[in-house]
């Protein structure tokens, strides 16, 4: 089992906030903390906890260039675990659970 590198990256996937600046990375690798800082809904302290909880599970590496520290995806781990973790599973079931949810949250009053 893959399982010694699968908990750090669940554990770092598990915040929400956390996913939002992958999500940032994702669309601009490369930023400054200030940069990852602009716009969050989060002061410049927690936006750096979970740079070093993403960064203890790989998923971002910090690069200096200069005076300034960059922050890189490191999309890696995340394919390990989707193919290390998720693939054994049924993806038949898988695809109709996830039928299921949307055919509720469709039929789901507002």
């Amino acid at each position: 089992m893959v399982a010694y590198f699968v908990d750090p990256v669940f554990r770092a996937l598990s915040d929400p906030a956390r996913r939002k600046l992958l999500e940032r990375l994702l669309h601009r690798n490369g930023q400054t903390l200030t940069e990852l800082c602009h716009g969050a809904p989060m002061t410049r302290q927690a936006v750096t906890k979970h740079l070093n909880l993403l960064k203890k599970a790989d998923l971002i590496i910090p690069l200096w260039r200069g005076r300034s520290k960059l922050h890189y995806l490191n999309p890696t781990p995340l394919c390990q675990v989707g193919s290390g973790w998720f693939e054994p599973f049924e993806q038949i079931r898988i695809k109709a659970l996830i039928d299921l949810k949307r055919a509720i949250d469709q039929n789901r009053p507002a």
